[in-house]
């Protein structure tokens, strides 16, 4: 599939250099990867989190005012380097603070935030850290939860952000992340497999008119694959999963998050948010916000992933909606009650 690009090699630096030169409120550092909120507070704990690259908007266009304080990215579907995840942590510590990290479970990713973590804490530095695993798919094989980092993180980068501009610590955001982590569940499902740039094979092989349940954020094939039927048999088999995990009752809060992965187009969004909404309604579950778009993509798939947040403690809605400049994140609520 033709991507407009350059140099593929280079597309990574050269979209942190366009998107500091499109918001004035980020610095970057190309070298690391990385790029800094210029308006997060001085007297607030400092929040870090990054992966690899092909996530747009994923994780650049969450560093502002209210919820990163910066974001290190790596290659294509590849976490950045321990060192200039250090680095980005040196950048941004306060010796009165700590910092906190949020870190996307993948094999690949902890490997190299741990040992970035485990420098820091040698040389004295207060570090803690928050581990996003809302994925719910199953591996193939032997059929267990797979808790992968996927999109449901972005909610990690609002809630806590929003936590730590009204003041808390690194003790309290730590209790809270821990927490969150565990109330926020994912399912994504794909129609059309991502393709590399400078590749012209997608990554896995996917029949026209079929649906891959369970897909990865890195191009990773689901846990099944079937004939696609319609949007809403999509739906109702997304909620019934949804529903087995969280086991909810009528009246329950929960946030909403319909993610497109990349490639699939705003009425197929919109279609299927719909048909998500009149079940949910049916549950009688009270949404406290929906958000629908694009969060956390795998850069072309065609496919969407339905988060749900169980809203365990109200506070963690003044969280949720304190401002912030980050770019990526919608200040307005689809259902208006945020």
């Amino acid at each position: 599939m033709t991507k407009i690009v350059n140099d593929p090699s280079e597309m990574v630096g050269v979209n942190l250099e366009s998107l500091t030169r499109l918001y004035p409120h980020l610095r970057g550092d190309r070298a690391l990867g990385a790029i800094f909120s210029t308006t997060s507070p001085d007297d607030v704990v400092p929040i870090l989190s990054g992966g690899g690259s092909g996530h747009e908007p994923a994780h650049f266009g969450y560093v502002g005012r209210g919820m990163l304080t910066a974001a290190v990215q790596g290659p294509i579907f590849i976490p950045p380097c321990s060192e200039a995840i250090y680095q980005s942590m040196k950048q941004i510590y306060k010796e009165d603070k700590g910092i906190l990290l949020i870190v996307k479970n993948f094999e690949a990713d902890m490997k190299e935030f741990s040992e970035a973590i485990h420098r820091g804490r040698k040389e004295g530095m207060k570090i803690s850290y928050v581990v996003s695993h809302d994925d719910i798919s199953k591996e193939t094989n032997s059929f267990k939860t797979r808790h992968r980092g996927v999109a449901g993180t972005v909610l990690l980068h609002k809630i806590l952000g929003g936590a730590a501009l009204s003041g808390l610590t690194l003790e309290e955001l730590e209790a809270i992340g821990w927490d969150l982590s565990t109330s926020i569940a994912t399912l994504g499902v794909a129609t059309r497999s991502a393709t590399l740039p400078g590749m012209k094979e997608p990554i896995f092989d996917l029949p026209e008119a079929f649906i891959s349940y369970g897909i990865g954020i890195h191009g990773e094939a689901g846990y099944r694959t079937v004939a696609f039927e319609s949007s809403e048999r999509l739906a109702v088999e997304l909620v019934n999963k949804l529903k087995l995990k969280f086991r909810w009752k009528e009246g329950d809060d929960y946030i909403l998050l319909v993610n497109n992965l990349g490639g699939s187009t705003q009425l197929e969004e919109m279609v299927f948010t719909n048909d998500l909404l009149q079940l949910l309604e049916l549950e009688g579950l009270n949404l406290v916000d929906v958000r629908c778009g694009k969060f956390v993509s795998s850069l072309d798939m065609a496919g969407l992933s339905v988060t749900l947040c169980e809203v365990k403690d109200r506070k963690w809605i003044d969280y949720y909606k304190a401002p912030t400049d980050a770019f990526a994140w919608p200040n307005h609520s689809l259902n208006g009650k945020i």
